[in-house]
């Protein structure tokens, strides 16, 4: 490979400093921007700012791109910036990419299975239709739209990756917050809908995922990071008493459940594991065990 340069947006992120070690491990030089924090490596740039943004990608000129930049949460206040950093920002990139006539080998764009909604099937495989049913989801379905105008200019993969867990990952997420409660022995915990089914993959497949995509042959396509595996929440709870020898009470706070719930979010990955082979993955139990010890 003449240029081993990948510029990665949200690179402070918890996938980005799981891909970042994974892909420096390989040999790769990784670059990318925060908008927090700068350092050698990472830029401190708002990506609704295209001027930041070309500066930035015109000083790497990398030839693979993951844009991982997001508002990932539903529960985010503002409902406007999903639309300004999850829409917008991502034209950016793409608008910065074509004036700066730079031709990357592959750009992956993230997109989220919330673009899915709440569609009553068992697993959702790329051909469904979107139904969105929350601004975070509405967002990242828009952006879906407008990126495939770009699928003829510039070799794009789009990823839908379900949820996923591992170490890193906020106490504002669910995984992290109930593995903490066991670890600290508490006697409650506040949860909302219990009863909601989820993947809950491990951070390693969905990095090994993005990195087989990003040097792939592959262009123009819309594929989920899933593995098809479900659990409802009770069951996470249920193991992790199991895995810590501590039993917890469960307190149901209205005020965590959210508008627009989506029931069951479980994908198929068939076209994943046809693009680029089986991607193995540990077993639940396995995955909660590594956060607990």
């Amino acid at each position: 490979m003449v240029n081993k340069r990948i510029f990665i947006t949200g690179l402070d992120s918890f996938t980005g400093v799981h891909l970042l070690s994974r892909l420096e491990s390989r040999g790769y030089e990784v670059f990318g921007i925060s908008r927090a924090i700068s350092k050698p490596n990472i830029f401190k740039c708002d990506i609704t700012n295209k001027s930041e943004l070309s500066s930035a990608l015109e000083l790497i000129k990398p030839s693979y791109i993951l844009h991982l930049a997001a508002i990932s949460s539903p529960a985010h206040p503002n409902k406007l910036d999903f639309f300004l950093v999850n829409t917008l920002g991502t034209l950016n990139l793409l608008e910065c990419i074509l004036e700066l006539n730079f031709e990357p080998t592959k750009v992956i764009i993230t997109s989220s299975a919330s673009v899915y909604g709440d569609i009553n099937e068992s697993v959702l495989d790329e051909s469904h239709t979107c139904m969105p049913s929350n601004d975070y989801g509405i967002s990242k379905y828009l952006m879906e739209e407008l990126v495939s105008n770009y699928f003829s200019k510039i070799n794009i993969i789009i990823t839908r990756p379900f949820n996923y867990t591992g170490i890193g990952q906020s106490l504002n997420f669910l995984i992290p917050k109930i593995v903490s409660h066991f670890k600290e022995k508490k006697k409650h915990i506040k949860l909302g809908n219990i009863e909601v089914s989820r993947e809950y993959n491990d951070i390693l497949f969905v990095c090994e995922a993005y990195e087989r995509l990003l040097f792939s042959e592959i262009n123009g396509e819309i594929v989920n990071i899933a593995s098809g595996r479900g659990f409802f929440v009770k069951d996470i709870i249920a193991l992790m008493s199991e895995i810590s020898g501590h039993k917890i009470q469960v307190e149901i706070d209205k005020s965590l459940i959210r508008e627009n719930e989506i029931w069951k979010l479980v994908g198929s990955p068939k076209k994943l594991f046809s693009l680029v082979g089986e991607i193995p993955q540990r077993d639940i139990r396995a995955i909660l065990l590594s956060l607990f010890s």
